[in-house]
This record gives structure tokens, sequence and C-alpha cells, in this order.
């Protein structure tokens, strides 16, 4: 039984995180819309309203509560789990990426009121904290105690400061265009 349930944790993580990677994708072209003369920024702007609230309500909230589910599952079968160090801040990191979630609806609503309070920059720095959560996630999982905290805790600084870099780095080169 465990395994189907972890099969299923698997594929809705996969789910979820696709969901909240492109429904930021999408508030970075919304965001950009808004610089657009009219009437384009208003049938933008519409548009992108109707596909950010189907890829919420109709992928990534299923599949965040499908993850959560499952998560609570497998504890409620396997309660050793909850023993071990490393699941203890990997449910720190879960918790992060749920309040990472509500900031990203609350954002949604927002920009359905027509409230921007972010730039593209500061949307595409955002999309990377999801990616960073996904990456201590993953390999807390996978490598469990096998992994020194310190080389754990200085990779994921080190992979931020990369991605930092990176979008810095996209934002000069959007510019020269």
């Amino acid at each position: 039984m465990y395994q189907y349930v972890l099969a299923i944790h698997i594929i809705f993580v996969v789910c979820w995180m696709a969901g909240l990677f492109y429904m930021v994708r999408l508030f970075i072209y919304h965001t950009e819309a808004q610089e657009k003369p009219e009437p384009d920024r208003t049938i933008l702007s519409k548009q992108f309203e109707i596909m950010e609230s189907k890829l919420w309500y109709i992928i990534t909230v299923p599949s965040m509560v499908l993850v959560l589910a499952a998560g609570i599952t497998m504890l409620w079968l396997a309660p050793v789990w909850l023993q071990q160090p490393w699941m203890h801040i990997k449910l720190l990191f879960v918790v992060g990426l749920l309040v990472y979630h509500f900031i990203c609806q609350n954002k949604m609503k927002q920009m359905a009121k027509g409230i921007y309070k972010w730039t593209s920059t500061q949307l595409r720095i955002w999309n990377e904290v999801a990616t960073i959560l996904l990456f201590a996630i993953v390999f807390l999982v996978v490598l469990k105690n096998a992994v020194n905290w310190i080389y754990g805790l200085l990779g994921l600084i080190l992979l931020s400061i990369i991605l930092m870099m990176a979008v810095k780095v996209y934002k000069k080169i959007r510019m020269m265009k």
C-alpha cells in the first residue's frame, strides 16, 4: 500500500510544482502586459486572468491537496519517518512551499483586481524560490542522513546565488534587445 501512495505523492508533487512554476511565469507575462498600449493591455490582462484561474483551480490546488493527502497517508502508514531528523527539516521546507503557494494565490487575486506590486524582475526572482525549495526537499528525501547539514546548507546558498545571478544576467540581455 505504501508504494502506491508514494507513487501518487511523487506524481502530484510534479504536477504541483509545474503549476507553481507556470503560474509565476504567467504573472511575469501579466505584469509585462501592463506596459502595452490599450486595447492590448486589457485584452491580454483578461486572457492572463482566465489562464491563471484555470491553472490554479484545476491543476495547482488539487495537486497540492493530493500531495498533502498522500504525504499524511504515508506518515500514517510509516510513522517511524517522523522520528528521523531529516523528515523534520523536509516538513519545514514543505511548510515553506505551502507559504509560497498561498503567496502566489494572493498575487493572482491582486492582479485580478489590477494591483501589480512586483516588477517582472522581482517575479523572476520569486520563481526561483520554488526551485530552491524543490532542490532542498528532493535532496533531503533522496540523501536523508547521508548529507552533512553544513554542506547541504552551503549548497543551497550557492544554488540561490547562482539562480539570482542568472536572473540578473537575463535581465541585462533582455534590456539590450
